[in-house]
């Protein structure tokens, strides 16, 4: 399957992209995207402890199955008030 992943701020400059498109296996969930992307953009790997995972406009949790054509993407924390 195939999703399409946005980047954002901080992941985006690490990934020095603002869009991939990522291949995965059909049972792949958004823990094993999240390690793709890791392998993909290895300075991805050392933001980690602080990035979000978002699937199609809301914050996924490691365990669900994608489906093809979900969009991903990759929010780095904020900050406001």
């Amino acid at each position: 399957m195939t999703l399409f992943v946005k980047f954002f701020a901080l992941s985006r400059q690490a990934a020095g992209t603002r869009n991939a498109e990522i291949r995965l296996p059909e049972d792949a969930t958004a823990a094993l995207l999240m390690e793709i992307l890791c392998e993909r953009f290895p300075k991805l790997k050392a933001l980690t402890p602080t990035l979000k995972l978002a699937v199609n406009w809301e914050y996924a949790d490691p365990e669900p199955i994608l489906r093809d054509g979900d969009e991903g993407a990759v929010i780095p924390p904020v900050a406001g008030g």
